[in-house]
């Protein structure tokens, strides 16, 4: 009997963090970088009052949410579309640029996601070499041919925590082909806190060949609800208006979302914590000899090189005493963890604890 088959896909299938390891029971997540203090209770608030309403379809164009981003941002309503997170955006992206045969450029380390949606639409995805776990616009630039249409970057980045500085994205911007759209994934923006460093927004945003995504799912603490934007040209966004599924963010994210970007205090408290502990947990692993990135984001890439015991005897024992962080094989990054930082509590029983594996 003949039954319908599907396309052959080939593209990786995104692995993501675990939430739970053997039989350990209420596991302390830190593997898929989520926020350490939560969801603004303001946020939080505005979910539980709508609740009765999830009868009713949200609105179709998130026009609410995008009024609160433009005049947060100071940017133009209509060059602001809402997604189902951030993923979504790349997802219309490579839906109206990629035809088969098209090639796209990511960085050797680059979040998994961006050459997975590129996958998709049967683009040939090619990575740009790094350099100490850096992106390098040389490496990017010597991947560029004819058949290139899209250059992604997260930057910071997912999961290397390195970054490009301001003159580096303004030199990339200004050495790719105009009719190549740069993409720059500004997730992790607003943990950043060095003096050469501009967000994708700030530096592009009167644009016409550059789309800047953000999300809600980190400095926010809504990952739960999957809610994300981007921002870029009228004809852009126009088209993926047109292609956009009707209804694609659900009522509770754009009613969280709206109260979780105004609620300025909570952001700072937020960011004022992973400072804190950023600055403590990255001299913690250096006095381990434990290579890892200097705090850009809200996690670390931990390399075991330098050590006598591996990151899978570390994860191991980690998990044993309930830390689950993320391996990174699906990143091909040898030896290697990825530490979410967490709250305070979770913070200092980490700290504790690999203390007690490297005493």
């Amino acid at each position: 009997m003949l039954l319908p088959k599907p396309i052959n896909i080939k593209a990786d299938r995104y692995v993501g963090g675990l939430s739970k390891f053997k039989k350990i029971n209420n596991p302390i997540k830190l593997s898929a970088n989520e926020s350490a203090l939560g969801a603004s209770p303001k946020a939080i608030k505005a979910f539980e009052k709508d609740k009765n309403n999830i009868f009713n379809y949200p609105e179709s164009e998130s026009n609410s949410l995008r009024d609160v981003i433009s005049k947060k941002f100071s940017i133009e309503f209509d060059r602001i579309i809402c997604g189902a997170g951030s993923d979504q955006i790349f997802d219309f992206t490579c839906k109206l640029f990629l035809e088969p045969g098209d090639e796209v450029v990511v960085s050797e380390y680059g979040f998994i996601m961006h050459r997975i949606y590129s996958s998709i639409y049967r683009a040939k995805v090619l990575l740009a070499s790094e350099k100490n776990f850096k992106v390098s616009v040389n490496e990017i630039l010597s991947k560029i041919s004819a058949k290139t249409k899209i250059v992604f970057i997260a930057n910071p980045n997912n999961p290397t925590g390195t970054y490009l500085t301001k003159s580096e994205m303004l030199n990339l911007r200004e050495k790719l082909r105009s009719n190549i759209l740069l993409v720059v994934d500004d997730a992790y923006v607003e943990f950043m806190n060095k003096d050469d460093f501009s967000s994708g927004l700030d530096l592009f945003k009167n644009s016409g060949n550059v789309l800047i995504t953000r999300t809600f799912s980190k400095i926010y603490g809504l990952a739960g609800l999957r809610l994300g934007w981007g921002y870029g040209s009228r004809e852009i966004i126009d088209a993926m208006h047109k292609i956009k599924p009707p209804f694609n963010v659900n009522r509770a994210a754009l009613t969280a979302g709206i109260e979780a970007i105004k609620d300025q205090d909570w952001i700072d408290k937020a960011v004022e914590h992973n400072y804190k502990w950023a600055e403590k947990i990255f001299f913690i692993l250096e006095k381990m000899k434990i290579v890892t990135n200097e705090p850009t984001a809200n996690f670390f890439l931990m390399k075991f090189d330098k050590t006598t015991i591996s990151s899978e005897e570390v994860f191991e024992k980690l998990a044993n005493q309930g830390l689950i962080l993320r391996k990174m094989k699906q990143y091909r990054i040898s030896n290697s963890l990825r530490l979410t930082i967490g709250n305070t509590q979770t913070n200092e029983y980490f700290i504790k604890t690999i203390r007690s594996i490297f005493k």
